[in-house]
């Protein structure tokens, strides 16, 4: 599958162009991160997508 996203080598944006439009370089292809099973992040980006909320259901206000 290829990625759509790109990303410029000069300034570090992301663009879906070929030339980058806020400095006119090209730019390539924007690799994901490796994956890793000893995750060290995997707890901030939790924590992130999720809220903060431990168990994971964002709606829950607490005392109801």
């Amino acid at each position: 599958m290829k990625s759509l996203i790109r990303k410029c080598q000069k300034c570090g944006n992301y663009t879906l162009e070929e030339i980058c439009p806020k400095c006119g370089s090209k730019t390539v292809q924007a690799l994901p991160p490796r994956f890793s099973p000893e995750d060290k992040y995997g707890k901030y980006r939790l924590l992130t997508y999720y809220g903060g909320n431990k168990d994971g259901d964002s709606n829950n206000k607490g005392s109801e």
